[in-house]
Parts: C-alpha cells; sequence; structure tokens
C-alpha cells in the first residue's frame, strides 16, 4: 500500500475546489435563466445598450402555460415586441440617458410616468383550479364582512371634497380570502356606471369612503372591464396605474415639492 494513489493525495483540497467550481456554475447559471426577460439592455431610446454585462442572454426557452393558457418562449424578440408600448406620450428633459421624461399630454390617460402599465395578457389571473382568482363579492354568497366596517352604500369622496358615487360592492380575492377593491357605481355628473378601485387606496370611514389619489373630474376616465363578473390582467394593470398616477398628477400642487 506505499504507492497508493491517494496517499499523499489532498482530498480536503479536490473538496474545497470541486465546491468553488460548483458554486460559480451554480451563479452562471442562476444569472442567465434570470435574464430570460427583459434583456438584451437597451438605451432610453431603444437602441442596444453598450454595456450589456458580462452574463449572456440565455437560449430560448418554451414554458407550458397552465390551464390550457398555451405556450410562451423567453427570451423572444416577438415577445418583447408584443408586450411593448410605443409611440408614448414623453419627451426627454435632457440629452442624455438616465434622465427624467415629461408628459405631454394627460399622463393618466396616456399611462405615463407613475400612471405607467405594462401590457400584460388580457386574460383573468386564476387560481389553482382554473377559476378566476378576483371576483365580485354579492356573486358569491358564502362571503361575508368577518371584521371592519362594511363599505358598500357608503359614499365615495375624492381628493377635491366632491362625492362622486357610492361603493356598491367589494371585489375579493377568493383563494386569499382579501378585498382587493371596492366597486364604485358613479352618479352620472362623474360619468356613471361602474369602476374598481384598489383597496388600498380607500379610506374607509364611518360616514364615507375616501379616495385622495383622484380628484372628483378624474374618476369619468378610470379604466373599466369589460365584463361584470372578473377583470383581466391587463385591466388590473391599467386601474392600478390609473390611480398611482393620481398621487401625483391629479393636481398640480402634487407636481412641486412638498416640503
Amino acid at each position: 500500500m506505499t504507492n497508493a494513489f491517494f496517499g499523499n493525495f489532498d482530498l480536503a483540497s479536490l473538496a474545497i475546489w470541486l465546491f468553488w467550481v460548483f458554486f460559480a456554475l451554480l451563479i452562471y447559471y442562476l444569472q442567465t435563466e434570470n435574464m430570460r426577460e427583459g434583456y438584451p439592455l437597451e438605451t432610453d431610446d431603444g437602441a442596444l445598450s453598450p454595456n450589456q454585462g458580462m452574463f449572456p442572454v440565455p437560449d430560448p426557452k418554451t414554458f407550458r402555460l397552465p390551464h390550457g393558457r398555451g405556450t410562451v418562449t423567453v427570451p423572444s424578440a416577438e415577445n418583447e415586441a408584443a408586450h411593448r408600448r410605443t409611440d408614448l406620450a414623453l419627451r426627454k428633459t435632457a440629452a442624455g440617458n438616465g434622465f427624467p421624461f415629461e408628459p405631454t399630454g394627460d399622463p393618466l390617460a396616456d399611462g405615463v410616468g407613475p400612471a405607467s402599465w405594462a401590457p400584460r395578457r388580457d386574460v383573468p389571473e386564476l387560481d389553482g383550479k382554473g377559476h378566476p382568482k378576483i371576483v365580485p363579492m354579492a356573486r358569491h354568497g358564502q362571503f361575508h364582512v368577518a371584521a371592519g366596517r362594511d363599505p358598500r352604500g357608503l359614499p365615495v369622496e375624492a381628493g377635491d371634497g366632491e362625492i362622486v358615487g357610492t361603493v356598491s360592492d367589494m371585489w375579493i380575492d377568493e383563494p386569499e380570502q382579501l378585498v382587493r377593491y371596492l366597486e364604485i357605481a358613479l352618479d352620472a355628473a362623474h360619468g356613471g356606471g361602474k369602476r374598481l378601485a384598489p383597496i388600498q387606496l380607500a379610506r374607509i370611514k364611518s360616514d364615507r369612503v375616501k379616495i385622495r389619489a383622484l380628484f372628483g373630474r378624474h374618476f369619468a376616465g378610470v379604466p373599466q372591464t369589460r365584463s361584470p363578473e372578473q377583470v383581466t390582467l391587463l385591466e388590473e394593470d391599467k386601474i392600478c396605474a390609473y390611480y398611482g398616477g393620481g398621487k401625483l398628477y391629479a393636481s398640480a400642487a402634487r407636481l412641486e415639492p412638498q416640503l
């Protein structure tokens, strides 16, 4: 046994070097998998950015979506083009990259700045059984308000003090058992019809529901849902972006420093 191979071989050194090689390969794999969407990097004008980084864009991979919703291939130039908004109503404030853009029209209607939305799929989000997750509470009698105030029937007050309508229903995330949206029945002076409002931007008081993000004149422009019983991913993005943009764009005074 005097000539055994492992007699003078450092197994501990081999183990640590194998670990470092494995760890480096793992970092490479995770980083490239993370680059399946949003890459290659682009500048503000849509040209390829000169600093792409040290990791290459991975080869395309096709994923089969659940509940019979087809497949999606990423990275894919066609997929990126289909989910990209062009001709935005914005203009540069400086020649270099990285500087803010400013709106050239109505930012809430144009969906720019804080009111930006992404062109997500125009289908509802589904639960594990393939049913729409977010549904009106009135159409599901097994749900009721277990704690807190029930806002249904309360008037809705905008950020400028105008009463724009009343809360007609709540839209719930059924598997999570959470309220996601308040349904508002607008009065005729503010556009009429039904609109959804994110529950996170509503303050439910004893005699009214306050939504400071928008003023009375803006509620008619809140994006509507095609169906009275479900909301799609695209509709959700547009609705939330509209209210979020109102936090800055509803009044010119909000554009100025607040301190």
